[in-house]
């Protein structure tokens, strides 16, 4: 990144180099010419090479300072034409929103308004990384972001969306009928489980229960680990197993007959889901679009 003097001074030049005069382009900056004359000075040092000829009636540029001119031009012309864009838009969402989403949050909260949005925001693109991987928003470029509270930052706005979430154990119906049913979490080291591996995690995620208000890990073991929760439950439903879910993702094969819901008693809700993004002075309109739009569908 460059400093602020340095940009400074490289704005200072390219001016001078449009214009080829100290006293116009001092004149379009808005500052005099000998503060002018000092900003170009001070960057043929940094950079060790002179960049203007000088004479009393006239400036030219030596051929380094031809070649720098040529190389920051472009990036200068863009810088305007980007502002000169922003003002334009008095205000309208306009851009792009880029949103991380755990899957099956983006599955309840994003697909059920992502074509009003499209309706009433049409200048503005949501790039969605579905992924349950739990990042950095700011660091990976993102806006915004839908996760579970337990990984919300402290530093972040957030928002809930729905209620409170519960983790349940569901087998198919031929599966029991092979294998049997578990009484208690207890049991479940005896049976075939379908393990889930957060990303970045190396060891499959121990499934958590609840007895009588204290959490406790059962780590399970079995024919299949997977990084999709989706594609553990498509197993399940084809008998490979016993999986883990959170309710609502299981909770149509439930119904439906393809699985049986296990040991419901033990399972506790905890925090759901929430919208995050950084504390923000001045928040793009394209994003105020979209965090106004979920809250308002939660």
């Amino acid at each position: 990144m460059l400093a602020s003097s340095e940009f400074g001074a490289l704005r200072a030049f390219a001016a001078v180099a449009e214009t080829l005069s100290f006293s116009r382009a001092a004149e379009v900056l808005g500052v005099s010419p000998s503060s002018l004359s000092q900003s170009v000075r001070g960057l043929e040092e940094r950079v060790g090479t002179q960049l203007l000829n000088r004479t009393t009636r006239s400036v030219s540029l030596t051929e380094a300072g031809r070649m720098l001119f040529e190389q920051i031009r472009p990036a200068i012309v863009d810088l305007g034409t980007a502002l000169e864009r922003l003002r334009a838009t008095d205000g309208r969402p306009v851009g792009t929103v880029r949103v991380h989403a755990f899957r099956i949050a983006a599955e309840l909260f994003l697909a059920p308004l992502l074509a009003q949005f499209a309706r009433d925001y049409p200048e503005v693109v949501l790039d969605v990384t579905l992924d349950d991987n739990v990042v950095d928003i700011v660091a990976n470029g993102f806006d915004a972001a839908i996760r579970l509270g337990e990984t919300v930052e402290r530093d972040m706005v957030a928002i809930r969306l729905g209620s409170e979430l519960r983790q349940i154990a569901v087998a198919s119906p031929d599966y029991l009928a092979t294998f049997g049913a578990p009484t208690t979490p207890r049991d479940l080291p005896n049976h075939r489980c379908i393990r889930w591996r957060w990303p970045g995690h190396k060891a499959p995620y121990a499934w958590e229960f609840n007895d009588c208000g204290r959490w406790f890990a059962v780590a399970v073991d079995g024919p299949l680990i997977a990084s999709s929760r989706e594609f553990g439950i498509a197993a399940a439903i084809d008998g490979v197993g016993i999986a883990f879910a959170v309710e609502e993702a299981v909770a149509p094969f439930i119904r439906d007959g393809r699985l049986v819901p296990l040991l419901r008693t033990w399972s506790a809700p905890f925090p759901g889901f929430f919208l995050c993004y950084p504390q923000q002075r001045h928040m793009s309109p394209a994003l105020r679009a979209f965090v106004d739009t979920v809250k308002a569908t939660r």
